[in-house]
């Protein structure tokens, strides 16, 4: 039976978003002992094995650590986890041995769409730090970057010069990666993208598109295009 969106939010989900949002806040950083379990059972009025389950839930989501007869402490995140990958477009042409150029077309403000409110977690309308930059390998444009940055996570965005550091470093500094979601496709490109990279309209692209997460909130979310011609995507995993 599904739940009527009048109900209430069930007591372990309260627990759970009271502690998640108080990591992405701030207020908890990372390796400080949080409430402990007969805390959280006293402030939220739940039973000890409701507060279990959010903290067991936090775990699976890597934003916790509990350390059996001492109490749980907020994860050390890593700028990049060792099962996720993402590279760095600069990084992956120098280790081509190419050169790489970064040319900036838009850096700025905006409103988000409903599609990136709904991506990056914000009320329709928010306001949101955008970018378009094209990325080229030995004078040849290879991926063009459309962006657009959850303000509260990276407040010196516009502030940066991305023809010196890409956008990708800038943000796996100032808001380490927790989590990231990827979506990629073949697909022929839009009038705008096909001008930028030098290609026809039907000419094929690879798209990449990706939402990333620091302590559980949305960064960015981006749509890498690529000319199909001149760009393959590779990578590795393991366990």
């Amino acid at each position: 039976m599904s739940r009527s969106p009048a109900s209430p939010e069930p007591h372990y989900l309260r627990v759970k978003n009271h502690l998640r949002e108080g990591i992405a806040s701030g207020h908890w950083v990372a390796g400080d002992l949080l409430p402990s379990e007969g805390a959280l059972v006293g402030l939220f009025e739940v039973s000890r094995m409701t507060v279990n389950r959010a903290l067991r839930e936090l775990v699976q989501d890597g934003l916790i650590e509990r350390v059996q007869g001492v109490g749980s402490f907020v994860a050390q995140l890593h700028r990049i986890s060792s099962t996720l990958n993402v590279r760095d477009v600069h990084e992956e042409i120098l280790a081509r041995g190419g050169t790489h150029e970064a040319r900036v077309h838009a850096l700025t403000k905006g409103k988000a769409t409903p599609q990136q409110a709904a991506e990056l977690g914000l009320k329709r309308g928010a306001q949101v730090f955008l970018s378009l930059i094209v990325h080229l390998e030995n004078g040849h444009a290879i991926q063009c970057e459309e962006r657009a940055v959850n303000p509260a996570c990276a407040p010196d965005y516009l502030a940066q010069d991305f023809t010196r550091i890409t956008p990708t470093h800038y943000l796996l500094e100032v808001a380490p990666l927790s989590e990231a979601r990827y979506m990629i496709e073949a697909a022929l490109t839009g009038e705008v993208e096909a001008k930028l990279l030098g290609i026809g309209r039907r000419d094929p692209c690879l798209v990449v598109k990706r939402i990333t997460y620091s302590r559980g909130v949305a960064v960015t979310s981006v749509k890498l295009t690529h000319p199909g011609a001149r760009y393959q995507l590779q990578g590795s995993f393991s366990a």
